[in-house]
């Protein structure tokens, strides 16, 4: 049975638009805008939905206005990553004290 042509057009019509059912999502295509990176949106939908989304979205218009990075998407993500890391390292950083000084102490 032969599909009808106009029926796979409204298909492909209805497959290019977004559907938003939650925040998190709102928040990725969002970032994906901003980046003019649309290829990588369910990336962005998945760091909104497991990081903190003001802080991924004003990191993403930072960098949307610096007109100088060629690929904002990955600068993104580099930028992102970074931050995170130096911000692990420094919850899990403890001060050292000295054996001789808790000794004194007691």
């Amino acid at each position: 049975m032969p599909i009808d042509p106009t029926y796979m057009d409204e298909l492909k019509k209805r497959g290019a638009e977004s559907k938003v059912y939650v925040k998190y999502q709102l928040t990725g295509l969002h970032i994906a805008e901003l980046l003019d990176d649309k290829a990588h949106k369910a990336l962005f939908m998945r760091l909104a939905k497991q990081h903190d989304e003001t802080k991924l979205v004003s990191l993403a218009k930072s960098i949307s206005e610096n007109h100088t990075i060629k690929n904002k998407g990955a600068y993104f993500m580099k930028v992102f990553f970074a931050e995170e890391k130096t911000q692990k390292n420094k919850s899990h950083t403890k001060t050292y004290t000295p054996t001789w000084k808790k000794l004194s102490q007691s």
